[in-house]
């Protein structure tokens, strides 16, 4: 297996996430003992924000950094934990709320593909990015 940020390099649908974490330094974080568990934005998901918000945020490093560690939880998250859950403490300091009702939401965002293995944790690919308060 490889680590988060190799796995999420090889699935080939997370080029812009991987450039905002090699942005903010935050590699070297997801490619440490962890675990984490991630929730994933794809090309897609990013792709549906507003013009130019991509851009600024590479050009903001501070707010670039606190959205992408409001997608991190700390430990193994697994789906099946997950649906147990009203709520997730991130990395970034906030709470996002977990929906498991009806499939798996983390706030506005729906889990499209949970449970993809790691090393040092779990990636859960979601549709939408997640912005914190």
């Amino acid at each position: 297996m490889a680590d988060i940020v190799d796995t999420a390099v090889k699935a080939n649908s997370f080029t812009t996430l991987v450039a905002a974490l090699k942005a903010t330094n935050l590699v070297d974080t997801l490619k440490g003992k962890g675990p984490f568990t991630v929730f994933a934005p794809t090309d897609e998901a990013f792709a549906k924000l507003p013009a130019g918000t991509v851009d600024g945020l590479l050009k903001d490093i501070p707010q670039l950094k606190k959205i992408l560690t409001y997608h991190v939880v700390s430990g193994k998250v697994m789906a099946a934990d997950v649906t147990k859950l009203k709520s997730a403490k991130t990395v970034e300091g906030s709470e996002v709320k977990i929906d498991a009702s009806q499939g798996v939401k983390v706030n506005n965002s729906t889990v499209t593909t949970p449970d993809v293995a790691a090393d040092n944790g779990v990636i859960h690919i979601i549709d939408t990015v997640l912005m914190p308060a």
